[in-house]
């Protein structure tokens, strides 16, 4: 088959990238597969695509996002690119364009859209032929209400949906209707890393991501405070950038964590900075999946995470290879972190079983779910523009519904009836 992933910005960080980039470099053993990025911002991706993907950008900013320099089209709106979605302020009536001659052009067997107005443009202007597959790497529960109406009315058009999680796609499919698309939870693949699986025996916690508020790093450094009064020997690092950071270097100082925690800043790779570590913590208020999660189990670390919307719940096994939490308690994030400190034994044997267990994410496994879907979908054919005038109706009977406020579908409070 011909696969083709169209991905926002191929040579940045995230996890959607690192994601996308394993699934192809995977699937690329068996496959042509090509990634096309709408934006260009660096000489070099800063992930690998693999020796088999080919990476093709549509509108190269390394020099700004001017008009004057990528001409009055990028001055323009965009039309297709759906304004709900968070990334639009980026797109213009040029990346509509250039992305619409890219689909209309496309010899792929299989498109794949990983953001929802990606999903929108190969919903609306892939050519007659080629399966339509979304993906989406968030959760339904976090789009806004003008997405979630944008959604309605373009998914309809896609022969399937995938989500990282069983539970977002549950409410994929209870609160859309999406006559004759499949909808299927499909995991993000994270591959085996090449270091050393950690032993368990440091003193470190280790914890990585954004430096966002949905992070809750707060909460982690206020459990990590009750940790260190009773085990004043370990210590936590943080790994990763954002507009946080400064917030969060203030309640370590006022908390008197100077000499224990530490903002260790964005680091690529992050793999052997897990392999120093004995447990990982994600204390996040919401995760569509959890990749960090996967990184750290994947270099042999029990994780504790809270129990958040919606991947750790997913990830982990209480008890096995990890513990879950309440979220939003720090009482109990530093009693589930002092539970594995002062157990050596348990420690080391969780360690192993996530080690064990995150097997199940490998890219092989995660790659041959895709490749089984894909195959069925090309064997039936797209339904591209033949949708049944049921289909089509029933789209729009729901973005109806939605606005009115009647129907099984209706949105109330901004949540679906």
């Amino acid at each position: 088959m011909h696969i083709s992933f169209l991905l926002h910005n191929g040579y940045a960080i995230g996890g959607t990238v690192r994601t996308t980039y394993n699934l192809a470099r995977c699937l690329a053993e068996q496959h042509d597969v090509e990634v096309v990025s709408v934006f260009r911002t660096r000489d070099r991706p800063v992930f690998d695509p693999g020796p088999g993907v080919a990476l093709r950008p549509l509108v190269d900013v390394r020099g700004g996002r001017d008009p004057a320099r990528l001409g009055p089209e990028h001055a323009l709106p965009a039309r297709i690119f759906p304004e709900a979605d968070g990334k639009y302020p980026m797109y213009s009536a040029l990346t509509d364009r250039l992305i619409g001659e890219h689909l209309a052009g496309t010899e792929a067997d299989v498109v794949i859209g990983t953001r929802p107005g990606l999903n929108a443009h190969i919903a609306r202007q892939t050519r007659r032929g080629p399966v339509r597959l979304g993906q989406e790497h968030l959760t339904l529960a976090t789009h806004s209400r003008r997405l979630k109406l944008v959604l309605r009315s373009v998914y309809p058009r896609l022969d399937a949906l995938t989500t990282v999680t069983e539970a977002d796609a549950a409410d994929y499919r209870r609160r859309l209707r999406l006559p004759g698309v499949r909808v299927e939870a499909v995991p993000n693949s994270v591959p085996e890393p090449c270091v050393t699986p950690a032993d368990c025996t440091s003193k470190w916690v280790v914890a990585a991501g954004r430096l966002a508020p949905a992070k809750r790093y707060d909460l982690l450094i206020r459990a990590f405070a009750k940790v260190v009064a009773e085990r004043p020997d370990w210590r936590l690092r943080i790994y990763g950038g954002g507009r946080e950071r400064g917030a969060l270097r203030s309640l370590i100082d006022e908390l008197g964590l100077y000499n224990n925690v530490f903002l260790m800043g964005p680091i690529h790779p992050i793999e052997p900075e897990w392999a120093k570590g004995s447990i990982a913590a994600v204390t996040s208020s919401l995760e569509s999946f959890g990749m960090t999660i996967v990184e750290a189990m994947r270099c042999g670390l029990p994780v504790v995470a809270t129990d958040c919307p919606h991947g750790p719940g997913e990830i982990i096994r209480p008890g096995v290879d990890g513990q879950l939490v309440p979220s939003g308690d720090e009482d109990a994030v530093a009693a589930a972190l002092l539970g594995l400190i002062n157990d050596d034994g348990m420690r080391r044997r969780m360690g192993r079983a996530a080690l064990a267990d995150s097997a199940r994410f490998d890219p092989a496994r995660i790659g041959a779910r895709y490749e089984s879907m894909m195959r069925e979908l090309v064997s039936k054919g797209s339904r591209g523009l033949h949708r049944t005038r049921a289909s089509l109706l029933s789209g729009a009977y729901a973005v109806k519904d939605a606005l009115t406020g009647t129907g099984p579908g209706a949105f109330q409070g901004g949540r679906t009836a």
